[in-house]
């Protein structure tokens, strides 16, 4: 007759659960974001440096030196559909110019400013940053375009 108590008790225990994952699932994302937010908003200026750095370093744009990085003080922030990691993406404008000898040298569009957002991910606590920009799209726009990969988180 004991066991009946245990088994009744473990399904209950259980099924309580099983109600509260959602919800306190939900609360540990919301504390995450917001630790994510902050940490951003304190690390901001090392952050800008350390894209701008990894970014002019990959040679992409081929062809074009990396030369000046404007950073938009708005940040959008969103998971990724697959790892679940935040993502934060920035509006930047970027200037460049040709490599002496490149392909890129003499055309004239080279000295136009671009706009982009660039790409900041929040991995076991660390605010981290591979130089990515996604030219053309503002953050806005890009997590519309993306929204297959991203999921927009909202600001409250």
């Amino acid at each position: 007759m004991e066991w009946s108590w245990l088994v009744l008790g473990g399904i209950g225990i259980g099924g309580a659960a099983v109600l509260l994952w959602r919800p306190l699932r939900g609360f540990g994302r919301e504390i995450q974001v917001g630790r994510a937010r902050e940490s951003f908003t304190l690390e901001r200026e090392r952050l800008q440096t350390q894209f701008f750095q990894a970014a002019a370093a990959s040679g992409k744009p081929r062809g074009l030196r990396w030369t000046k990085c404007d950073f938009d003080p708005t940040v959008e922030l969103a998971f990724d559909r697959q790892s679940r990691q935040i993502v934060a993406l920035v509006p930047v404008t970027i200037e460049f110019e040709a490599v002496e000898g490149g392909d890129m040298e003499g055309l004239p569009a080279v000295g136009n400013q671009r706009y982009a957002s660039a790409v900041f991910f929040f991995e076991r606590g660390q605010w981290r940053t591979a130089g990515r920009a996604v030219f053309n799209l503002h953050p806005a726009e890009a997590l519309d375009h993306f929204k297959n990969v991203y999921e927009r988180i909202r600001h409250e």
